[in-house]
């Protein structure tokens, strides 16, 4: 095997698969916790709802709302990183 196929076939995906979990935990607290995600994500998300709530004055409906988006995007990374390490575990023997 050539070095280009061995770092294909051999050392790249070991390094993957020890690297994607906490890389992609990190990624998921990057868009949670950090003041630069929340300003805008969160500031953004709720800034809008606040401007529909004035609008038409359910405060409860939209916040919800506002408040499952957030959640559902959350969702979709932890999602997206459980089938990256799916996908990564069948380089395993098992």
């Amino acid at each position: 095997m050539t070095y280009l196929q061995t770092f294909r076939h051999v050392i790249l995906p070991q390094a993957l698969r020890v690297s994607v979990p906490p890389l992609s935990n990190t990624f998921i607290s990057l868009v949670k916790d950090t003041s630069l995600a929340s300003l805008v994500l969160v500031t953004e998300l709720f800034k809008q709802a606040q401007i529909i709530t004035a609008r038409n004055y359910e405060f409860m409906l939209v916040y919800t709302e506002a408040a499952f988006i957030y959640w559902g995007i959350c969702l979709f990374l932890t999602f997206i990183q459980g089938k990256l390490e799916t996908r990564l575990d069948r380089y395993v023997a098992k």
